[in-house]
């Protein structure tokens, strides 16, 4: 039986996808295998610049003085070559999870970093709001979706400085107008691919200002001038990147892909607020799309839920520890079929209990 994957990252992919993926491993170009092609050759490269243009396409922003790259590291390199390559003198981040604060603390390390806001006191339950970004700071810094705890921007500042956002876990997942955004990166396993490369969308007139020496393998201009090839990319992750954009793309894009997760979020926090045995950890304004936090009010039922959620094939369900409960992950490949199987157990519980 095909499991129900709601695991938070790396991520549930297309059927599709893992199908042309599994057969590329096999032979990819006359018999050679994609794991064994030269990043070099025309094969590959037109991967590489396929995935680079549909990611533009995706997010509306082809002709409109952006670059996409394909790196590597994740999201966690980004906190630095973000900062090292557009913090002079000082930048303001919003605190609103584990990451937000963890991309604060790599900033710390090269400038002056200011909170503009922070919901850290409250466990990150709820995304902060009337802050305001300073117009002399070098750029403002966001994370869209709070994969741990459940939150999620529904709008952003207008920033009268350079706006730099994590969106990780949330990337192609609803409609934006992403062209308000300065830079965006993303790790690719939450929402786009297998783990092992990172979306980085860059408006290039932000770059080149700063007075620091950038060491080539941060330095974003180097991996604009380089295709996203300065160094051997990361083939596998990279094409199948490729395959799930364009499988979006097929599907009808993001609008279509929206309307998707906006059902298969309403199914399950609907089930979460009418049945009394669960409660919603963050709170419901700034409740996310992609990623649903939830608790069981009775301990003594955890037992026979969880042996209940493994008999129906639910996999990834247990939340963060720093929440604890239950975080069911809804990226945009997972179908609604999986979220009726999650309530459907759910409701079966209170029916037992």
């Amino acid at each position: 039986m095909k499991k129900h994957n709601f695991s938070a990252g790396p991520c549930v992919l297309p059927k599709s996808v893992m199908e042309q993926a599994a057969a590329a491993v096999l032979d990819f170009d006359e018999g050679l295998s994609l794991l064994e092609i030269s990043h070099r050759s025309k094969p590959f490269v037109d991967v590489m610049e396929n995935a680079r243009s549909l990611a533009l396409e995706l997010l509306g922003l082809q002709g409109k003085g952006y670059k996409a790259l394909f790196l590597q590291g994740g999201a966690s390199t980004q906190f630095l070559m973000v900062a090292l390559n557009l913090l002079e003198k000082r930048a303001g981040y919003l605190n609103t999870g584990t990451w937000a604060d963890k991309a604060i603390k790599e900033a710390k390390i090269y400038d002056d970093i200011y909170e503009v806001g922070s919901s850290k006191s409250a466990n990150y339950n709820y995304i902060p709001k009337g802050y305001d970004i300073p117009e002399d700071y070098d750029y403002f810094h966001c994370t869209s979706n709070n994969t741990i705890f459940g939150t999620q921007m529904k709008s952003f500042p207008k920033s009268p400085i350079p706006m730099v956002c994590d969106m990780s876990s949330d990337i192609f997942s609803r409609q934006l107008d992403f062209s308000q955004f300065d830079l965006i990166y993303a790790g690719a396993q939450k929402n786009m691919g297998p783990a092992g490369t990172t979306l980085v969308v860059v408006k290039e007139d932000i770059l080149g200002k700063v007075s620091r020496k950038i060491p080539s393998m941060m330095d974003y201009k180097v991996h604009i001038s380089k295709g996203s090839m300065f160094n051997t990319p990361p083939v596998f992750a990279v094409y199948v990147s490729m395959l799930t954009l364009q499988w979006l793309k097929d599907f009808g894009g993001i609008k279509a892909i929206e309307a998707e997760n906006d059902k298969k979020a309403s199914l399950i926090y609907s089930e979460i607020d009418l049945n009394p045995l669960f409660k919603g950890y963050s709170v419901k304004e700034d409740r996310s799309n992609m990623n649903a936090t939830f608790t069981l009010e009775n301990e003594n039922l955890k037992e026979t839920f969880e042996a209940m959620v493994k008999e129906a094939g639910i996999n990834g369900l247990n939340g963060h520890r720093s929440v604890g409960g239950y975080r069911a992950s809804m990226y945009n490949a997972l179908s609604l079929d999986s979220v009726k199987a999650l309530v459907e157990v759910m409701s079966e519980l209170e029916s037992k209990a």
